[in-house]
């Protein structure tokens, strides 16, 4: 079989993302800026044949990938696995407070993510077992095709540390994963090529970064 394609992208940016406040299985709806990241990477993304279109069943991600298909005759698959980190407590809360509130674990989710866990939340090792073991179910069924997947940032950060054999403490280390910033991986007789991460190429303002 030829070389299977998985391109991994984050939805565009929300009200929340810009409130700093925690969404994980929350949900907020896209910006303006938010719609129009998913449109720039539709286009980054026309000349692409996509074979298959999965998405994170949160209605950003869902949202995301509506856009990004335009016109495209393309069903998207739903997913659970997919699902941000779910952060229990956390969700709705803004960053800065929680920085004061609960300061060893704020540290714990940015510097040290194996040690985290606040009420009601999944481990960064859950998030990782759950949608790694749905992208290898997709990898099998689509070989030799072009997939995409829209999901959400430690999704991302954890499935690239899969493949970048990256350890859990140095998770949020650059690239940074800005909304619809795009990832690729190449599979070709079993073995995983990284051929983009992060990338943002397809951003046609740069006041596009400093807002996310």
């Amino acid at each position: 079989m030829g070389t299977t394609t998985v391109y991994l992208t984050r939805h565009g940016q929300t009200e929340w993302n810009v409130q700093q406040r925690m969404q994980g299985h929350q949900d907020s709806p896209l910006t303006p800026l938010g719609i129009q990241q998913a449109e720039w990477l539709g286009k980054g993304l026309q000349e692409v044949h996509l074979d298959a279109v999965y998405a994170s069943s949160s209605p950003r991600t869902l949202r995301t990938a509506e856009i990004i298909l335009g016109e495209r005759k393309i069903p998207v698959t739903a997913c659970d696995e997919f699902k941000e980190l779910c952060m229990g407590s956390w969700e709705g809360c803004e960053s800065p407070a929680l920085k004061l509130a609960e300061p060893e674990q704020f540290r714990y989710f940015w510097e040290d993510p194996e040690k985290f866990g606040v009420e009601g939340s999944e481990t960064f090792a859950q998030v990782q077992e759950r949608a790694l073991n749905r992208l290898q179910e997709i990898i099998s069924t689509h070989e030799g095709q072009t997939v995409l997947i829209v999901t959400h940032t430690v999704v991302i950060k954890v499935l690239m540390a899969y493949f970048e054999a990256r350890p859990m403490n140095k998770l949020w280390e650059l690239p940074y994963i800005h909304p619809t910033c795009l990832c690729r991986i190449d599979i070709k007789e079993g073995v995983p090529e990284i051929v983009l991460h992060g990338d943002i190429s397809h951003y046609e303002s740069a006041d596009a970064v400093m807002e996310s």
